[in-house]
């Protein structure tokens, strides 16, 4: 079951001025592995948001500490990522999450294909370059860049629910077989 981790008492505002309050947020996987999401609830009113899958952590007390750790500009980043398709105490525990998981990349509107990188690229530079790069980068993005360029059929969610480094092979398979089919 899905629970609040964290409730940050200092209000994050979006570009053009909408004002929200954020709680870190993370339940259990299958396996045994935690996830962890940011929801934002609007100042005013309205229907909360959240955020993709933020984290992975081996358990309940290290997403607690990654949510502990999260900072003002991290959330501000992390709204602005939900709404374009990130005093600390710990919550309650009697708190209650308004979603039971994060957002699956595919509920949410796409970015336009742009990715954070181009792995052919970087391929071209070194395949130990390339898997550098793609160790620094988010699950998100990671997906992202699978997307964009096409390096695998299968859907985003089945893409969304993969650890980094299944994603980060995804890719390098992908960029090598497109170049063994260009030569």
């Amino acid at each position: 079951m899905a629970e609040v981790l964290v409730e940050f008492s200092e209000p994050v505002t979006a570009e053009g001025g909408r004002v929200f309050m954020a709680q870190a947020c993370g339940a259990e996987m299958p396996g045994g592995l935690w996830q962890g999401w940011i929801e934002f609830v609007p100042v005013g009113g309205g229907d909360p948001l959240r955020s993709t899958r933020a984290t992975t952590q081996p358990n309940r007390q290290d997403t607690v500490y990654w949510a502990t750790g999260l900072t003002l500009v991290y959330l501000e980043g992390a709204l602005q990522r939900t709404l374009r398709p990130q005093g600390r105490a710990a919550a309650d525990h009697g708190s209650i999450a308004f979603f039971d998981g994060p957002a699956v990349l595919d509920d949410l509107p796409r970015a336009g294909g742009a990715s954070v990188l181009n792995p052919f690229s970087l391929y071209r530079k070194g395949e130990s370059l390339l898997r550098r790069q793609l160790g620094a980068l988010s699950s998100w993005h990671l997906v992202n860049i699978i997307d964009t360029h096409g390096l695998s059929e299968e859907n985003l969610t089945v893409l969304n629910a993969l650890p980094p480094a299944s994603l980060i092979e995804v890719i390098v398979d992908g960029v090598r077989r497109v170049n063994r089919a260009e030569r």
